[in-house]
């Protein structure tokens, strides 16, 4: 009996330690490696982009990452991810957080989310040479019209709601919609304002005419849906951030 005691102790004990380990949040081992892995696609301007020459990236998100990591007093080590398995990598424990993300039903259901620090609205876009076949979203649900999309995105998933009708041309990253309309392989994408008005200034791309903003969205960073020792953390380092006026600062910089 002493001896099957012992060992149901010893089950008992090694049961806990394993849970413990288990339950250590993603904040104890980002401070335990001196490392912080944030997930990030690098292709969206200006929120997150990577130089292919220098494995190096810079953006909005990239500011706002780096302040992260300097206040806890580690190091940051960016891992390259792509919008499909943007959320897989955070629940897979490829990286601890992600860069900004756009707040969804779907990502709720599997994904933490910290608290928002910015929004997006989302609009269609054209070639200027293209700019006067367009007016309003009916003008573009039409079987004629291709309107291309990146894989996995929350773009992908308003392009079918809006217009079903469409010719919808679907790209996987690193390509992206709004590349294949200025090759003319396409004719409208849709993107946030805050892209939108990026790609404006460096393309000869336009706002379809008569579309108004749609599908207002909050915007976050994603994290792992049951370590809500790191949630709480990274969302009252948001709450000092805000007062100290660093998210309105770097808004300024980037022109958002």
């Amino acid at each position: 009996m002493k001896h099957l005691f012992k060992v149901a102790i010893a089950a008992a004990i090694g049961l806990a330690i394993g849970s413990a380990a288990q339950a250590q949040s993603a904040l104890n081992e980002i401070l335990d490696s001196g490392v912080m892995k944030v997930g990030t696609t690098g292709d969206w301007n200006p929120m997150s982009l990577r130089d292919p020459a220098t494995n190096s990236y810079k953006g909005y998100d990239i500011d706002i990452m780096n302040a992260l990591a300097a206040d806890l007093g580690v190091e940051v080590e960016y891992v390259p991810t792509d919008w499909k398995t943007l959320v897989n990598g955070v629940v897979a424990g490829k990286y601890h957080i992600t860069g900004s993300a756009s707040i969804s039903p779907p990502r709720l259901k599997v994904a933490g989310f910290s608290d928002s620090y910015i929004s997006v609205e989302l609009f269609p876009y054209t070639t200027k040479d293209k700019a006067d076949k367009f007016d309003g979203y009916a003008s573009i649900n039409k079987p004629d019209v291709k309107v291309a999309t990146t894989l996995g995105t929350t773009f992908e998933k308003r392009v079918r709601e809006w217009f079903p009708d469409a010719d919808i041309k679907v790209v996987e990253a690193p390509a992206r919609g709004f590349q294949e309309v200025l090759a003319g392989r396409a004719d409208v994408f849709i993107t946030s304002n805050i892209e939108g008005s990026t790609l404006e200034a460096k393309f000869p791309v336009v706002r379809v005419k008569n579309a108004g903003p749609r599908a207002p969205s909050p915007i976050a960073m994603l994290l792992p849906q049951d370590d809500q020792v790191w949630i709480n953390y990274v969302n009252s380092w948001i709450e000092v951030k805000k007062a100290q006026g660093f998210f309105d600062e770097n808004q300024k910089r980037w022109g958002l």
